[in-house]
Parts: structure tokens; C-alpha cells; sequence
């Protein structure tokens, strides 16, 4: 992926700027330490790097003044992808952040040939459902049980065909 072809520096509401880019094994340690704030069973950095050394995976990151403001990571299987992570930073949510991300995530998914994006997402996450449906994302089913710490249900939701 080329600078260019980057979605970078992109004008919020706010007026703040941020870069969404590859990740790389330099963003890991601030990348599982958001995601240890964010999540219950958070990924190790292990994990992250194991992910980061496949050729089937994307995984970007949006910086902002030069921290990790939030991160998407991806699985590509042939023609379909499998959205893993979205996560981010509390004090950078409602300002778009997770909307470029998810944007710059489809574009690269396009890039490759990927017709359909899976996901879940916990049934009680009312924020990451309004984000993911103005995305183009539909509910397709239910994940009974498929998270812990708390035990909930996931929504299924896919874009594309």
C-alpha cells in the first residue's frame, strides 16, 4: 500500500487530524496496551505480531500527534474478509476515528479483491452497531454466547455480498 493510496490526514468535526496506516511492529506495544484498556480478553502483543507476519491479514492504525489513537486488523480468505479488532482510544471516540478506520479497512479489502467483510459485534455495543450500519454493514444472524467477561450474544453483520 503507497502513501497515496492512504487515507491520511483526514479534517474531523473537531478539526483534529489523524493518519491511518499500516500497522508495524513498532505501534504493538501501544496497540495491546489499548486494547488490554478496551477489552475483557484483550490479544497479547505476541498476537499482534503473529498477525502482522501473515500475508493475509491487513492492519492499520490511526495516529494521531503521533500516538495510537485506534486500530482495525483483518483476515483475508480468498474473496472474504473477517474483521477481528476495531478498538478505539476513550478519549478519541465520537470524532471519527473508528468511521476512517473502518473506510480505509474496506478500501484495502477492495484493493485485493474482497467481495464480502464479516464481523461481530457484542449485541449491547450500540455505538460499534450505528458505525458498522452506516458503513453498509446488515445484521445477518446471532452469535449465541460467543463472548465472555460478560457472556453475551454477537450480532453477525456483513458487507458486501
Amino acid at each position: 500500500m503507497t502513501e497515496k493510496e492512504m487515507h491520511s490526514g483526514a479534517k474531523r468535526r473537531n478539526g483534529s487530524t489523524c493518519v491511518i496506516r499500516p500497522m508495524t511492529e513498532a505501534d504493538v506495544p501501544a496497540v495491546a496496551e489499548l486494547e488490554a484498556q478496551i477489552f475483557s480478553q484483550p490479544w497479547s502483543a505476541q498476537g499482534f505480531l503473529d498477525a502482522l507476519a501473515l500475508s493475509d491479514t491487513v492492519f492499520l492504525t490511526a495516529e494521531e500527534e503521533g500516538q495510537i489513537a485506534g486500530y482495525i486488523g483483518m483476515y483475508l480468505s480468498v474473496d472474504e474478509g473477517e474483521i477481528t479488532n476495531v478498538a478505539v482510544a476513550p478519549l478519541m471516540r465520537r470524532r471519527g476515528v473508528g468511521w476512517e478506520l473502518l473506510l480505509e479497512a474496506k478500501r484495502e479489502a477492495e484493493r485485493r479483491g474482497i467481495a464480502r467483510i464479516v464481523l461481530e459485534v457484542r449485541t449491547s455495543n450500540e455505538g460499534a452497531i450505528a458505525l458498522y450500519e452506516k458503513s453498509g454493514f446488515s445484521t445477518v444472524g446471532i452469535r449465541k454466547d460467543f463472548y465472555e467477561c460478560p457472556k453475551e450474544d454477537a450480532y453477525i453483520m456483513i458487507y458486501g455480498q
